[in-house]
């Protein structure tokens, strides 16, 4: 019998959840070589289930209708959908169905897994509610996944779960009346503003969705490093520089010359731990400076995000956010009504700490989470490396981006890349 646990959704995470009628879903698709029994698998989800209890949790509303997460005593297993594997591909149109089946977060909880069943190759899917975590808390607990699937009885702790704002942002902060004040004053000044933007009536035809996913070999990813290590700027900027680049020459005037980058909150706020099962983000946007040459344009980028990063306050954001809960229809509706003002929003998850070798098993790739939601502009491109190559995968809607210019995005950024490489070998 499990202690009942519950707690109040925050800001963000209720955006995220939105009225519940449209999903907003993550996808993580892997892929295994090795023979596995559903028991195992079933075995494994329940022991992950049993260290996180948000995986356990459902939505529940109270007299305000506002959403509570709230452990059942009786927790309901994780769903596990099971289809025999036909293609190396098959896992991308699965990904595909998953960010559009809606969670029934009042029956059942906001995760479920997908088994595409092979001879001796399976790809599995985490999907889940991006109400529920982001990327960083999926990886941690999909490395539980494996280390149990790998060995029933490996140990892999209890999660002690933040219960609000209370467990992020310290005392001092939280209750000091100045910070108190200052959140509330710009709150109130955002949802003044937020409320005089002109929306239009509805929202932008998403039309059909899709993904586009590439990897770049050891060979490239490891020069990529180099380089960037070698001029003083991150992979990340660099990315974020090749895709406005490629936005502008692909859609010349109709680029917006801004990218979203999400910032891991765990790096500012030491409170949330790498395996809290946690969905807040913070966020800067990059732009491109067209007058310079490529590289000069990625070392005054890496200068802006620094400064930009060095600005972000989570807990004042946070307490901003949490004073707005009034303002969060208008906000919403100024997200999926209002204008497109970016290009795209770009996430690099970094190298993946998870083995490649297990006893039972080998991780053959992790191939990049994909995310889409109803929130605006769905263009999402993200990056991360496994066993040393790196894994793109780039989502979008026909309404927002067309299929055929995501292609010639993508084979620009492949361009900059193997371009940018060149030089280095030549000089």
């Amino acid at each position: 019998m499990n202690q009942p646990i519950k707690r109040r959704l925050l800001f963000g995470e209720r955006m995220l959840l939105g009225d519940g009628t449209e999903p907003f879903n993550a996808v993580i698709p892997f892929r295994l070589r090795g023979t596995f029994i559903l028991k195992d698998i079933q075995h494994a989800l329940a022991r992950i289930q049993k260290k996180h209890p948000w995986l356990r949790a459902l939505i529940a509303h109270d007299d305000k209708n506002i959403p509570w997460f709230d452990v059942p005593e009786n927790p309901i297993s994780i769903p596990v959908r099971i289809i025999a594997r036909k293609g190396e591909d098959q896992w991308q149109e699965e990904s595909r169905r998953e960010w559009n089946t809606l969670f029934d977060p009042k029956k059942l909880p906001l995760i479920r897994f997908v088994w595409i069943k092979g001879e001796d190759v399976s790809d599995m899917l985490f999907a889940f509610h991006h109400c529920l975590c982001d990327g960083g808390s999926a990886m941690a607990f999909l490395y539980e996944f494996l280390k149990v699937l790998d060995n029933p009885a490996a140990d892999i702790g209890i999660e002690n779960p933040i219960l609000g704002i209370e467990d992020v942002v310290p005392a001092d902060i939280l209750n000091s009346r100045k910070q108190k004040l200052k959140a509330k004053f710009i709150g109130k000044l955002a949802a003044t503003a937020i409320k005089y933007i002109p929306v239009g009536k509805k929202t932008v035809e998403r039309h059909s969705d899709y993904l586009l996913h590439w990897k770049i070999d050891e060979n490239i990813s490891q020069q990529l490093i180099s380089y960037c290590k070698s001029n003083g700027v991150t992979v990340n900027t660099f990315l974020s520089a090749a895709l406005l680049q490629a936005f502008k020459k692909v859609k010349g005037n109709g680029a917006f010359n801004k990218v979203s980058c999400p910032v891991d909150i765990r790096r500012f706020a030491t409170q949330i731990k790498a395996d809290h099962i946690f969905a807040f983000g913070l966020m800067i946007v990059v732009s491109a400076n067209e007058k310079l040459s490529f590289l000069e344009n990625v070392r005054s980028m890496q200068a802006s995000v620094e400064r930009k990063t060095s600005k972000l306050n989570p807990y004042i954001t946070m307490m901003v956010m949490e004073s707005g809960h009034d303002a969060l229809n208008n906000f919403t509706k100024l997200l999926k009504n209002g204008k497109s003002s970016n290009d795209c929003m770009f996430s690099n998850l970094g190298r993946i700490q998870i083995p490649h070798k297990y006893k039972e098993f080998t991780v053959d790739t992790i191939f990049s989470p994909s995310v889409i939601g109803p929130l605006g502009n769905t263009t999402t491109l993200v990056v991360s490396t496994y066993r040393g190559k790196m894994d793109f995968s780039f989502v979008g809607s026909e309404g927002y981006l067309p299929y055929t210019d995501a292609m010639s995005i993508r084979d620009e950024i492949m361009k900059i890349i193997k371009l940018q490489l060149e030089y280095i070998t030549v000089s």
